[in-house]
């Protein structure tokens, strides 16, 4: 008889037994073939992190470039053309292709483990969005080391992006760069709000959602609703530049302002899209640091939605000095210096769960308390910048420069480098050096604010933004080899961290499958995971479940072990209300990748590449979505009865 006439529950089988029935289901096929059609969200989560790492190292070395053309007046290292594209490439790389795709590649992986799912939702669209990222990253490098690299910024500011300043292709490549990754952002972000609300182990109400789950839930509402209007005003550049459309041109009716306001709408956003994430991590860092509950947790998860909420109504203090309004200008400065308060509310909640604890200072521990003090620095001086009459006197100046970085390096990487040394177990079952992870700290620390605290002070003393040289009297060689010395650290911690990473990867996997001793449900099942997570399904009954004894592990689910199959839950209660099917390996979303990327490149080109472009476009999404009688067959709940 037939596995749907018979099906084979997971409460058919022992506690001993179920794992190896469930391996069979589940277990990937090796080869080229399994890494090409994967869904597996693991697999595909790895591959993000891989490639955003790739791409960081791309746009680092570019930095290191600059700053020794910068390091002394006069300097003939770079010519003015390829300094241009040097800058514009590392802010394009660093924000388009690292910042916003590594927290999301981290949610990939760690949000499904967190809520007790066996996978993301959507999986076949999750292969999707690595493609469209990889391709998208891959065309904008090609271009530039073809020399046709954007040139006019991360922000590509019209008209110098326009078709009257901007010649060549080199715009057109960076407007549909913006395509893929917003594509690909988009996607991740649906799943993981699809995973939070759907896919949650029963018992995990709302208000005991991990911390780093609401994060990324506010994240990824954030990322819905900022990047549709950055997409709209890259295809609006784009119709410009390549069929002779004027939204951003005066002279015939268009307005170069509507530019900023597009970008800007989603850019500020953008800046909280990558810290709100990052402030998860720390949370869930600091908590098992301190190995007792965090305070404040209604708190910090309400300073999380104030945060999204608020990052929305700043976006015009990027254009202070573009002749808006005053009294317009007053209540963007209102909401700019507002958003602080969220922010600080959060770190005294980190402080008092810290407060006459004893805290386990390991490495992951280190990188949140140089979170707490670059992020701290770099939030001062966006308070200042916030007053229209300091920010007409700073902007454009290395002031913004060093302000931008301090928030990056601080709110994002610094808190991104602790989760991985504190998520690398869960990752590849291996710990990372403590001794090593102790010298990436140190240099880490001491390189970031050597690097960008002379920005500050020459951006204060005239220093102008995208600048390729300067004169010798000017009083900045000795702050821009600072700097530059600065940039030299920063580098050598980098390079310990990818020491420690090959080091312990050559490593066997011993990991224990909970080192830390956390709380949350990752670490409730084996490092790495196996292909299904989890074995038997939690069932939840506190914020913490491996903290305390309700939050016991149960196998009363009645999933089959004959397919793949997940539990699907309510939105707020978590009650389990029917299982799933879970997708099977496909090639389509591969396909799909294809076809986009062909269609995209081609329209750079010529627009005929949209028409005819949709046409595969649109018969391999069919293809994919075609539904398939074996995925479709669901006997019912009473089937187990029976």
């Amino acid at each position: 008889m037939s596995a749907v006439e018979h099906p084979v529950y997971d409460t058919d089988h022992t506690a001993e037994a179920l794992p190896s029935a469930l391996l069979r289901t589940w277990e990937p096929h090796t080869g080229l073939w399994n890494w090409l059609t994967s869904v597996d969200h693991k697999s595909i989560a790895r591959r993000y992190i891989v490639t955003a790492f790739v791409f960081l190292i791309l746009g680092g070395i570019l930095a290191l470039v600059m700053r020794f053309q910068l390091a002394q007046p006069e300097q003939q290292l770079l010519s003015p053309d390829l300094y241009n594209q040097f800058f514009t490439m590392h802010g394009t790389t660093m924000m388009f292709l690292f910042a916003v795709p590594i927290m999301e590649a981290v949610a990939v992986y760690i949000v499904p483990l967190m809520v007790g799912a066996r996978i993301i939702a959507f999986p076949r669209l999750n292969a999707f969005s690595y493609w469209v990222y990889l391709f998208g990253g891959s065309m904008i490098w090609v271009a530039f080391f073809l020399n046709a690299g954007p040139d006019a910024g991360w922000f590509s500011y019209v008209p110098l992006a326009g078709p009257e300043y901007g010649a060549g292709k080199r715009s057109d490549m960076w407007a549909q760069l913006i395509t893929f990754t917003e594509i690909s952002a988009l996607a991740v972000s649906v799943e993981i709000v699809v995973t939070v609300f759907k896919f949650r182990a029963p018992g995990m109400t709302l208000n005991r959602i991990p911390i780093f789950v609401w994060a990324m839930l506010v994240a990824s509402f954030s990322i819905i609703f900022a990047m549709p209007s950055v997409v709209v005003g890259s295809s609006m550049l784009i119709s410009d530049r390549l069929i002779g459309t004027h939204f951003f041109n005066p002279a015939e009716g268009g307005d170069a302002l509507l530019w900023q306001h597009l970008f800007w709408f989603f850019g500020h956003p953008e800046v909280y899209i990558i810290f709100i994430p990052a402030v998860g991590m720390a949370s869930t860092i600091v908590e098992t640091a301190a190995r007792r509950p965090i305070f404040g947790y209604s708190l910090i998860v309400l300073s999380l939605i104030s945060t999204g909420f608020l990052s929305f109504g700043l976006w015009v203090h990027h254009m202070f000095a573009s002749g808006l309004p005053r009294m317009g200008n007053s209540f963007f400065s209102a909401s700019s210096m507002a958003i602080a308060i969220p922010t600080g509310a959060q770190l005294f909640c980190w402080i008092a769960t810290w407060w006459d604890a004893r805290v386990r200072i390991t490495t992951p521990a280190l990188f949140v308390i140089a979170f707490m003090i670059i992020f701290t620095l770099g939030g001062l001086s966006g308070i200042m910048i916030a007053s229209v009459p300091f920010d007409l006197q700073a902007t454009d100046t290395y002031f913004i420069v060093g302000h931008i970085h301090y928030v990056l390096l601080g709110g994002a990487v610094a808190p991104l480098l602790g989760a991985f040394y504190y998520w690398f177990p869960k990752f590849t079952g291996r710990i990372l050096s403590e001794r090593l992870g102790a010298w990436n700290f140190w240099l880490y620390l001491i390189g970031a604010n050597l690097t960008f605290a002379p920005m500050l002070i020459l951006g204060l003393r005239g220093m102008t933004r995208r600048i390729f040289t300067y004169p010798p009297d000017f009083g900045w060689n000795d702050l821009n080899l600072l700097s530059t010395i600065g940039a030299v650290v920063l580098s050598l911690s980098f390079l310990i961290f990818l020491i420690n990473v090959a080091r312990s990867l050559a490593q066997p996997a011993t990991a224990l499958s909970n080192p830390w001793g956390a709380s949350s449900l990752e670490w409730a099942t084996t490092s790495p995971p196996p292909p299904y997570n989890f074995a038997f399904t939690p069932v939840v009954e506190s914020r913490w479940p491996l903290w305390t004894e309700a939050g016991a592990l149960s196998h009363a689910t009645g999933l089959r072990t004959d397919r793949k199959e997940v539990i699907v839950t309510t939105a707020v209660e978590a009650e389990a209300v029917l299982r799933d099917t879970v997708p099977s390996p496909t090639i389509w979303p591969l396909i799909t990748a294809i076809a986009t990327t062909a269609m995209l490149i081609g329209s750079i080109y010529t627009p005929s590449a949209v028409v005819y472009g949709a046409i595969p476009t649109g018969l391999a999404l069919i293809a994919w979505l075609y539904p398939r009688k074996a995925e479709t067959e669901f006997p019912p709940q009473e089937e187990k009865a029976a």
